[in-house]
């Protein structure tokens, strides 16, 4: 392979217009050359024929002095160096390469940062050792820099390697995040300190009812999401089950609780994890046969996926991993790999209110309603799911089963193991963004008008407070106006010039 040429000189790559015409480097060059059956990266890296260096559109460009030389080894350093580390392209690389050309690389320069790092990385994936001694000697450096993706507080030191590894994760699930200024902002923002500011300041009165009412409109808005109508005293069971978020350790019992709450009836559904294949998307309606969006994990693999994504999530609560970052990681992997038959999308919103609130991002006495966030911005959770799982369907070949489900034919286990989780975390954050800036004040704000407006009701007209509660439902409901309908029947009691100054009221108040 060192014999191969890489960069390649162009302005459009798999669709995607350069900023200048250049040459493609690092693991775009890499996975293109190699044709390795990787999913683009969001990032790729261009050697400016300008000499000038700058990032813009997804796209990093670099200065000629930049330019790796012509060989597998040093494309793979300048991915290290600029671009991070992506597990799926090195595991798909050493699935491909013969291990005696990384023996020759580290036999060449075994003190290398670079090839200590490849090292290590092929005995963690693959997991092989290969015929090369312990280092003795050389500084220990972590595997991942800290400067380009988010890593591990703690870090696992490797003797063999001279290697801290400070990946954010385990070998069977560890989805990783680019930096970005989006990410960075909202970080040092410190969001979850400035709403325990803001709940000091609210009566505890108001607080407990807005989180009640946050319970259950978060549980409908998550049945929404799903396309469901949910009565009202399911979504009261599962709001209750949302408002027991990070009390529970979570585990394969603790998931297949979860799912009982969330199907009502399984009379039609074989609960716990898949015993088939699994997608989304919808069937052709005259021949019935599947059009997928999105394949889930083999069946087959979802126990190894979900053993890895729970482990993840201990280690990741435990070393005190970003909250947000953990939340989107852990939430966003349970949906791709879709365990269940059904219950998935809302035990996939669960999971991030039992992150959030285990690792006490949220305000004790309160849930973030997440489902409500992104019920609102519903098309930037498509896109995002979306931003994985539609590039993933060019690597994953299957066919139609008997039922109009579909069978997977080839080895998928690692692109639900390791995938850039960035996109999804910078969306998870806008949605808490959106939480604590408008929802959360929001509902706090109604409440206090209420109460406002029902003791002025009360102090005028000595109304009970069902009455009081049909009033202002009614008002809110004809835009401050009480209907004709309205003052005939419920509320015939009231003379005409009460309605006006109840109308007028309602108005100063709660507008």
């Amino acid at each position: 392979m060192n014999s191969k040429r890489f960069s390649q000189s162009l302005s459009v790559f798999h669709e995607r217009e350069t900023p200048e015409r250049g040459n493609l480097v690092g693991y775009g060059a890499l996975i293109e050359g190699l044709s390795l059956n990787v999913p683009i990266p969001n990032r790729l890296s261009l050697i400016s024929e300008k000499h000038k260096k700058y990032s813009v559109g997804g796209w990093n460009v670099y200065t000629v002095k930049h330019q790796p030389k012509e060989t597998l080894y040093n494309h793979l350093v300048f991915a290290l160096k600029y671009e991070g580390v992506n597990l799926l392209f090195f595991k798909k690389l050493f699935d491909k390469l013969n291990p005696a050309e990384i023996e020759e690389w580290i036999k060449k320069e075994p003190l290398s940062i670079y090839t200590r790092k490849i090292w290590y990385l092929y005995e963690w994936l693959m997991p092989k050792q290969l015929s090369i001694n312990d280092l003795k000697e050389g500084n220990y450096v972590s595997l991942v820099d800290d400067k380009i993706q988010y890593t591990s507080a703690v870090s696992l030191n490797s003797s063999r390697h001279r290697i801290k590894n400070n990946l954010p994760g385990t070998v069977n699930f560890c989805p990783l995040v680019y930096k970005t200024p989006k990410l960075e902002k909202y970080i040092n923002n410190n969001l979850a300190e400035k709403t325990n500011l803001v709940i000091k300041e609210i009566h505890k009165d108001i607080l407990l009812r807005t989180s009640a009412f946050l319970l259950l409109k978060d549980s409908k808005a998550s049945f929404t999401i799903e396309g469901e109508s949910p009565t009202h005293s399911r979504a009261s069971r599962w709001g209750k089950a949302i408002g027991q978020a990070g009390s529970k350790p979570l585990s394969k019992d603790e998931l297949l609780r979860l799912q009982q709450i969330v199907i009502e009836n399984s009379r039609f559904i074989k609960m716990g994890y898949r015993t088939e294949g699994g997608f989304i998307g919808a069937h052709d309606r005259i021949t019935g046969e599947p059009i997928p969006e999105h394949i889930s994990a083999r069946w087959q693999d979802v126990n190894t996926l979900m053993d890895g994504l729970l482990d993840t999530a201990n280690k990741l609560e435990k070393d005190n991993f970003y909250p947000v970052l953990t939340a989107a990681k852990i939430a966003f992997g349970f949906i791709f790999i879709h365990p269940f038959e059904d219950g998935n999308g809302r035990i996939h919103r669960y999971l991030i209110h039992h992150l959030l609130a285990l690792m006490k991002y949220t305000p004790q006495g309160i849930i973030f309603p997440i489902s409500s966030a992104i019920l609102e911005r519903i098309e930037e959770y498509k896109k995002a799911l979306e931003s994985y799982s539609h590039p993933l369907l060019d690597f994953i070949e299957w066919r139609k089963t008997s039922d109009n489900n579909v069978e997977v034919l080839n080895q998928t286990i690692d692109y639900y193991k390791y995938f850039d989780a960035t996109l999804l975390c910078e969306f998870l954050y806008d949605c808490v963004n959106y939480t604590i800036n408008k929802i959360i004040p929001d509902e706090v704000s109604y409440l206090q008008k209420y109460d406002a407006m029902k003791a002025w009701l009360d102090d005028r007209f000595q109304m009970p407070d069902k009455t009081v509660a049909l009033l202002i439902r009614f008002l809110e409901q004809n835009n401050a106006v009480l209907s004709k309908r309205a003052r005939e029947k419920e509320f015939a009691a009231l003379k005409d010039h009460e309605v006006n100054e109840i109308e007028k009221m309602y108005k100063e108040i709660m507008s």
